[in-house]
Formats: C-alpha cells, structure tokens, sequence
C-alpha cells in the first residue's frame, strides 16, 4: 500500500507518519522508485502501536523509542521485557531514596525483592514518606490489605501477558498499566463509597 493507504487504513496523518519514519519509530517501507515506498500490514501494526502509545498511554517520543527498542530487540526474559516497560512509565525519583524499609515489608509479605526493581521500590518509599509527613496514620493492618489486594489483581494481569511476541506483550502491559490505572482508581472510591453506605447509611455521624 502506498503512504496515503497506510494513513487512511490506520487513521494517523501522513506528516505524522513520516514524522515517525524520520524519527526511526516506523520502519522503512519497501522502495518503488526514488521517491516512492510501499507499506504492509507490519506497518500498520507498528503505527496502530505507537499511535496507543502516543495517544491513549500519553507516552514522549522518547519513551516510546525506548518502548520499541524493547520490542526490536527483546531481553530473552520476560520478566525483563516487563521491566522495559515499567521503566519507560516510571516517575523520577530520587536517586538516595532509601528503600530498606520497603525491602523489609516484600519480604515479609512474601513477595521478595529479587523481581522487584529499585525504582518502584524508591517510589513506595517516597509514598510512604508523604503518608508520614502529611501526619496521617494508615489504620493496623491496612497497608497489608492494600498489598494483598494489588498482589491479587497483578497475578491476575501477569496471566494474561500474551507470549506469542514481544510486541504483543510490551502493547498489554504498558496500555494495560496506563489505562487501566484510572480505572483502578475509579473503582475504588465506588467501592469506597458502598463500603461507607453500608456502614452508615443515610444517618447522621454521631
């Protein structure tokens, strides 16, 4: 298919797709002539791909180059493919943050820290500590609840993790963590609130 064709079929503009080609993130069509490429369906999953990247995930170019350089050159693990992923997500944190606290709670909890890399782990830390600052006491027992109940939902994402290729997996994961994050919050001041119906009703406090 011709440039125009690519656009139309994947609804991304034809600046914007040469834009990409400039860029590296969509590789070369097949050359016709000098001025001239043809396109195929790899294209089309390439740019239907940054496309979700770009748009519905709200990923810079430069997370997205790092996206794909996972996906044109796949770690042998998956786990690490994963790790390519969250690493493009993650928020700067600081680079002294001390985590042994959090070391301490993965272990207890059974989850380990072999899997579990030092970003994430600075940036519970750094969560924690705002919790702290604020002066705000987490009641007993609750963050455990919090970490059985992600613990519960990530085993339930990690299953479904396609295998049949890099592409497939990096797409899930990282659209599954950006778009479905709101989602999880959404879900939870509903459930919030019929948790506290059920507990006080329309009645008044005191």
């Amino acid at each position: 298919m011709r440039i125009s064709q690519l656009a139309a079929a994947t609804e991304v503009p034809v600046a914007t797709i040469k834009y990409y080609l400039r860029e590296g993130l969509l590789h070369d069509g097949r050359l016709t002539s000098p001025t001239q490429a043809r396109y195929d369906e790899t294209h089309v999953r390439r740019l239907r791909l940054i496309r979700a990247l770009v748009g519905g995930a709200g990923l810079s170019i430069s997370a997205v180059r790092e996206l794909l350089d996972g996906v044109d050159s796949p770690p042998e693990s998956g786990h690490d493919l994963l790790g390519v992923a969250h690493h493009a997500l993650a928020k700067p944190v600081a680079q002294a943050t001390d985590t042994s606290a959090v070391d301490a709670m993965l272990e207890r909890w059974g989850w380990g820290t072999d899997g579990c890399d030092d970003v994430g782990k600075a940036a519970v830390a750094e969560a924690l500590e705002g919790v702290r600052s604020a002066g705000f006491d987490l009641p007993e027992g609750v963050l455990e609840t919090y970490a059985a109940a992600m613990h519960e939902v990530a085993d339930a994402e990690i299953a479904g993790v396609p295998t049949d290729s890099a592409e497939s997996a990096v797409r899930y994961v990282v659209l599954g963590t950006v778009l479905v994050e709101p989602l999880l919050l959404a879900l939870r001041r509903l459930a919030q609130q019929s948790a506290s119906y059920q507990r006080f009703g329309p009645r008044p406090l005191g």
